[in-house]
């Protein structure tokens, strides 16, 4: 089964190359360096939203997707559909691997 997210699911545009998606919660130190790992590979990626999602607020989204440890994140092509998904806190490598990845695979 493919894991597809809208806009709406969201609450942001998706990206027109891909979207990132991370679960944190607030206390969570990995979660930060997440951030801002994440927003380090995205510098040079106009084509790729980003949305940091506190999973206390939105129970129903993490429920359905399964999200059980932050940080979790998630990469979407452009139409939503999930291509990467990963716990704990990436490298900048990864991140931005798995991005272009993504870009492709749409």
């Amino acid at each position: 089964m493919t894991v597809r997210l809208s806009a709406q699911d969201l609450g942001v545009p998706l990206g027109s190359g891909a979207t990132v998606v991370q679960f944190s919660s607030t206390f969570c130190q990995p979660c930060r360096m997440t951030r801002l790992v994440v927003e380090r590979a995205l510098a040079d990626a106009p084509d790729v939203a980003y949305v940091d999602l506190d999973v206390a607020d939105h129970l129903e989204l993490g429920e359905r997707l399964h999200v059980d440890v932050t940080p979790t994140v998630l990469v979407l092509d452009r139409t939503g559909a999930q291509r990467h998904r990963a716990a704990g806190v990436p490298r900048l490598a990864q991140v931005r691997a798995v991005i272009a990845s993504a870009r492709e695979g749409a």
